[in-house]
């Protein structure tokens, strides 16, 4: 008797973790959100049904906290999710590889790379597009240099936006 009971209750809590298991796995479609969350994710509406499962739950995060951001901070927000979505596939795929690569830099080449970002970003527009020509050269694709003008390479001791 007791063997059955406790084959039972561990049925059933085998049960409840695969349950709870597949739960978490649906998709989560635009419609799931709350009102806010599609408030905050406004400019991904259109492409939220091509996001991967771990894309849409970084996105849910961010509007979960976007209500406890400064202004400054939920402009900047909106800002990149606005050029997010300009993005190709293939332009947002080198942004996210080019992330890895700065986030496995030792701290002092991230510093560099941050003073460097600050120096081109003083330049003149007219220098800059020169700069981003040359860079170009014999690739597909212009410069992106407006596309994410407000991107800063993480800070040693600051975690990512």
């Amino acid at each position: 008797m007791a063997k059955a009971l406790l084959g039972i209750v561990l049925w059933l809590l085998l049960s409840i973790s695969v349950s709870a298991a597949t739960a978490s796995k649906k998709p989560l479609s635009w419609q799931a959100l709350s009102v806010e969350q599609q408030t905050v994710l406004a400019p991904l509406s259109s492409g939220w049904d091509g996001f991967s499962s771990q894309r849409k739950k970084m996105w849910v995060d961010i509007a979960t906290r976007y209500p406890g951001m400064d202004v400054e901070d939920q402009a900047k927000v909106q800002r990149r999710m606005q050029r997010w979505v300009k993005l190709s596939q293939e332009e947002r795929r080198t942004v996210r590889e080019n992330f890895k690569k700065i986030s496995k830099l030792p701290p002092e080449k991230k510093q560099s790379l941050v003073q460097e970002w600050d120096e081109y970003r003083k330049l003149p527009e007219e220098q800059r597009l020169k700069l981003g020509a040359s860079n170009q050269s014999g690739k597909k694709g212009a410069d992106k240099s407006a596309v994410i003008s407000d991107v800063q390479v993480p800070s040693p001791q600051s975690p990512p936006n």
